[in-house]
């Protein structure tokens, strides 16, 4: 069975700093493209990052550039997102998921911006 248990969040001053884990179970983590996406209040499922299965290549959508690094540690079946210089507009539940679209995603963990 798949499990994907997200923690880290929680709330922080615009500025501030959190790293977002994933444990992940019950697949090949190790084979997997992962991901974070995030749904702020109100809004959609927004894709934020995305790291290949070794970990070579990551991707991150325009808005977290230069402020976000996805890694991984294959051999603990963990994800991790850093989030720096965090700013009220990245306020949201933040999950992991095997796809892209976060149709396969945990059950998230909350991020909250506020001074």
């Amino acid at each position: 069975q798949v499990q994907l248990v997200e923690s880290g969040g929680g709330l922080v001053q615009p500025g501030g700093s959190l790293r977002l884990s994933c444990a992940a179970s019950g697949f090949t983590f190790s084979s997997a493209w992962m991901y974070w996406v995030r749904q702020a209040p109100g809004k959609g499922l927004e894709w934020v990052s995305g790291i290949n299965a070794g970990g070579s290549r990551t991707l991150y959508t325009q808005s977290v550039k230069g402020r976000a690094t996805i890694s991984r540690d294959n051999a603990k079946n963990t994800l991790y997102l850093q989030m720096n210089s965090l700013k009220s507009e990245d306020t949201a539940v933040y999950y992991c998921a095997r796809d892209s679209s976060g149709a396969a995603r945990g059950k998230g963990t909350l991020v909250t911006v506020s001074s």
